[in-house]
Protein backbone atom coordinates (compact mmCIF):
# COMPACT_ATOMS: atom_id res chain seq x y z
CA UNK A 1 0.00 0.00 0.00
CA UNK A 2 2.87 2.38 0.85
CA UNK A 3 4.42 1.71 -2.54
CA UNK A 4 1.12 2.48 -4.26
CA UNK A 5 0.79 5.76 -2.34
CA UNK A 6 4.38 6.69 -3.14
CA UNK A 7 3.81 5.92 -6.82
CA UNK A 8 0.61 8.03 -6.81
CA UNK A 9 2.47 10.93 -5.19
CA UNK A 10 5.23 10.77 -7.82
CA UNK A 11 2.69 10.77 -10.65
CA UNK A 12 0.81 13.69 -9.10
CA UNK A 13 4.05 15.64 -8.66
CA UNK A 14 5.05 14.96 -12.27
CA UNK A 15 1.65 16.11 -13.53
CA UNK A 16 1.82 19.36 -11.54
CA UNK A 17 5.26 20.43 -12.69
CA UNK A 18 5.57 23.95 -14.12
CA UNK A 19 7.85 22.84 -16.94
CA UNK A 20 7.11 24.45 -20.30
CA UNK A 21 8.55 21.67 -22.41
CA UNK A 22 7.69 18.04 -22.88
CA UNK A 23 9.72 15.09 -24.16
CA UNK A 24 7.91 13.12 -26.83
CA UNK A 25 9.38 9.81 -27.88
CA UNK A 26 13.08 9.62 -27.22
CA UNK A 27 14.46 12.71 -28.90
CA UNK A 28 11.90 15.41 -29.64
CA UNK A 29 11.26 18.22 -27.18
CA UNK A 30 8.11 20.22 -27.77
CA UNK A 31 7.77 23.72 -26.33
CA UNK A 32 4.24 23.88 -24.96
CA UNK A 33 4.06 27.57 -25.88
CA UNK A 34 4.35 26.45 -29.54
CA UNK A 35 1.30 24.19 -29.07
CA UNK A 36 -1.14 27.10 -28.55
CA UNK A 37 -4.21 26.80 -30.73
CA UNK A 38 -4.41 28.87 -33.87
CA UNK A 39 -7.81 30.43 -34.53
CA UNK A 40 -7.89 30.04 -38.32
CA UNK A 41 -6.16 28.01 -41.00
CA UNK A 42 -4.19 31.10 -42.05
CA UNK A 43 -2.66 31.52 -38.56
CA UNK A 44 -0.42 28.48 -39.00
CA UNK A 45 3.30 28.70 -39.69
CA UNK A 46 5.07 25.39 -40.13
CA UNK A 47 8.41 24.05 -41.30
CA UNK A 48 8.55 22.41 -44.68
CA UNK A 49 10.47 19.18 -45.24
CA UNK A 50 13.68 21.21 -45.78
CA UNK A 51 13.27 23.14 -42.51
CA UNK A 52 12.04 26.41 -44.07
CA UNK A 53 9.15 28.21 -42.39
CA UNK A 54 5.93 28.32 -44.42
CA UNK A 55 3.32 30.94 -43.53
CA UNK A 56 -0.17 29.64 -44.34
CA UNK A 57 -1.22 33.19 -45.23
CA UNK A 58 0.21 32.38 -48.65
CA UNK A 59 -2.75 30.04 -49.22
CA UNK A 60 -5.38 32.80 -48.89
CA UNK A 61 -7.68 32.70 -51.91
CA UNK A 62 -6.57 29.17 -52.84
CA UNK A 63 -8.12 25.79 -52.17
CA UNK A 64 -5.97 23.38 -50.15
CA UNK A 65 -5.86 19.59 -49.79
CA UNK A 66 -4.07 18.41 -46.65
CA UNK A 67 -2.90 14.78 -46.53
CA UNK A 68 -1.10 12.80 -43.82
CA UNK A 69 1.36 10.64 -45.74
CA UNK A 70 3.63 7.65 -45.10
CA UNK A 71 6.24 5.80 -47.16
CA UNK A 72 5.60 2.22 -46.03
CA UNK A 73 1.81 1.98 -46.22
CA UNK A 74 -0.60 0.13 -48.47
CA UNK A 75 -1.91 3.57 -49.49
CA UNK A 76 1.57 4.91 -50.35
CA UNK A 77 0.86 4.59 -54.12
CA UNK A 78 -1.58 7.50 -53.61
CA UNK A 79 1.54 9.69 -53.86
CA UNK A 80 1.29 9.13 -57.64
CA UNK A 81 -2.29 10.45 -57.76
CA UNK A 82 -1.42 13.35 -55.45
CA UNK A 83 1.33 14.29 -57.89
CA UNK A 84 -1.07 13.88 -60.84
CA UNK A 85 -3.59 16.11 -59.04
CA UNK A 86 -0.84 18.66 -58.47
CA UNK A 87 0.17 18.62 -62.14
CA UNK A 88 -3.40 18.95 -63.43
CA UNK A 89 -4.88 21.30 -60.81
CA UNK A 90 -1.90 22.89 -59.07
CA UNK A 91 -3.02 26.33 -60.22
CA UNK A 92 -6.35 25.79 -58.39
CA UNK A 93 -5.41 23.77 -55.30
CA UNK A 94 -2.34 23.54 -53.06
CA UNK A 95 -1.54 20.01 -51.97
CA UNK A 96 0.19 19.83 -48.59
CA UNK A 97 1.75 16.54 -47.51
CA UNK A 98 2.41 15.90 -43.83
CA UNK A 99 4.51 12.81 -43.10
CA UNK A 100 3.37 11.09 -39.91
CA UNK A 101 4.47 7.93 -38.12
CA UNK A 102 1.24 7.44 -36.14
CA UNK A 103 -0.04 4.32 -37.87
CA UNK A 104 1.91 1.09 -37.68
CA UNK A 105 5.27 2.89 -37.69
CA UNK A 106 4.90 3.30 -41.46
CA UNK A 107 6.87 6.57 -41.68
CA UNK A 108 10.02 5.85 -39.64
CA UNK A 109 12.44 7.87 -41.79
CA UNK A 110 13.95 11.29 -41.34
CA UNK A 111 12.76 14.26 -43.39
CA UNK A 112 15.69 13.67 -45.74
CA UNK A 113 14.75 9.99 -46.17
CA UNK A 114 11.11 10.92 -46.83
CA UNK A 115 12.00 13.61 -49.37
CA UNK A 116 14.34 11.25 -51.22
CA UNK A 117 11.71 8.48 -51.27
CA UNK A 118 8.99 10.81 -52.60
CA UNK A 119 11.21 12.36 -55.25
CA UNK A 120 12.78 9.12 -56.52
CA UNK A 121 9.62 6.99 -56.49
CA UNK A 122 6.85 9.46 -57.30
CA UNK A 123 8.48 12.65 -58.60
CA UNK A 124 6.71 14.64 -55.88
CA UNK A 125 6.78 18.39 -56.46
CA UNK A 126 3.85 19.42 -54.22
CA UNK A 127 4.60 21.00 -50.83
CA UNK A 128 5.87 18.50 -48.25
CA UNK A 129 6.25 19.41 -44.59
CA UNK A 130 8.23 18.41 -41.54
CA UNK A 131 7.12 15.10 -40.03
CA UNK A 132 4.35 15.67 -37.45
CA UNK A 133 2.01 13.71 -35.21
CA UNK A 134 -1.59 13.66 -36.47
CA UNK A 135 -3.24 12.05 -33.42
CA UNK A 136 -2.67 11.43 -29.74
CA UNK A 137 -1.39 13.67 -26.95
CA UNK A 138 1.37 15.07 -29.16
CA UNK A 139 -0.99 15.85 -32.08
CA UNK A 140 0.26 18.88 -33.99
CA UNK A 141 -1.90 22.03 -33.56
CA UNK A 142 -2.82 21.95 -37.28
CA UNK A 143 -4.31 18.49 -36.85
CA UNK A 144 -6.00 19.60 -33.62
CA UNK A 145 -7.63 22.40 -35.63
CA UNK A 146 -8.61 20.01 -38.43
CA UNK A 147 -10.17 17.46 -36.06
CA UNK A 148 -11.89 19.62 -33.41
CA UNK A 149 -15.29 21.10 -34.31
CA UNK A 150 -14.83 23.79 -31.65
CA UNK A 151 -11.85 25.04 -33.66
CA UNK A 152 -12.85 24.36 -37.30
CA UNK A 153 -16.62 24.76 -37.01
CA UNK A 154 -17.93 21.25 -37.74
CA UNK A 155 -15.48 18.34 -37.99
CA UNK A 156 -14.35 15.99 -35.20
CA UNK A 157 -12.78 13.33 -37.46
CA UNK A 158 -9.07 12.79 -36.99
CA UNK A 159 -7.05 10.63 -39.34
CA UNK A 160 -7.91 6.96 -38.89
CA UNK A 161 -4.90 5.87 -41.00
CA UNK A 162 -2.36 7.28 -43.43
CA UNK A 163 -3.55 9.29 -46.46
CA UNK A 164 -6.65 10.84 -44.90
CA UNK A 165 -7.51 14.12 -46.62
CA UNK A 166 -8.94 17.46 -45.50
CA UNK A 167 -10.23 19.94 -48.06
CA UNK A 168 -9.99 23.66 -47.22
CA UNK A 169 -11.79 26.18 -49.43
CA UNK A 170 -10.36 29.47 -50.72
CA UNK A 171 -11.66 31.25 -47.58
CA UNK A 172 -9.70 29.00 -45.21
CA UNK A 173 -12.76 27.01 -44.16
CA UNK A 174 -12.59 23.25 -43.66
CA UNK A 175 -15.19 21.83 -46.05
CA UNK A 176 -14.67 18.07 -46.25
CA UNK A 177 -12.86 15.12 -44.66
CA UNK A 178 -11.96 12.12 -46.81
CA UNK A 179 -10.80 8.78 -45.38
CA UNK A 180 -7.74 6.98 -46.74
CA UNK A 181 -9.82 4.89 -49.15
CA UNK A 182 -10.83 7.97 -51.17
CA UNK A 183 -8.18 8.43 -53.86
CA UNK A 184 -6.79 11.89 -54.67
CA UNK A 185 -8.28 11.87 -58.20
CA UNK A 186 -11.74 10.94 -56.89
CA UNK A 187 -14.62 12.76 -58.61
CA UNK A 188 -15.73 14.39 -55.35
CA UNK A 189 -12.29 15.93 -54.78
CA UNK A 190 -12.08 17.09 -58.40
CA UNK A 191 -15.58 18.57 -58.09
CA UNK A 192 -14.57 20.57 -54.99
CA UNK A 193 -11.48 21.86 -56.80
CA UNK A 194 -13.43 22.86 -59.91
CA UNK A 195 -16.37 24.45 -58.08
Amino acid sequence: MKILLLLFACVALACNTNSQSQVIGEEEVVDLDDMLMEQSFYDFKMKDIDGNMVDFNQYKGKKVLIVNVASKCGYTPQYAELQELNEKYGDQVAILGFPANNFGGQEPGTNEDIKQFCTENYGVTFQMFDKVSVKGVDKHPLYRWLSDKNLNGWNDKEPSWNFCKYFINENGELKKFFPSSVKPMDEEIISLIES
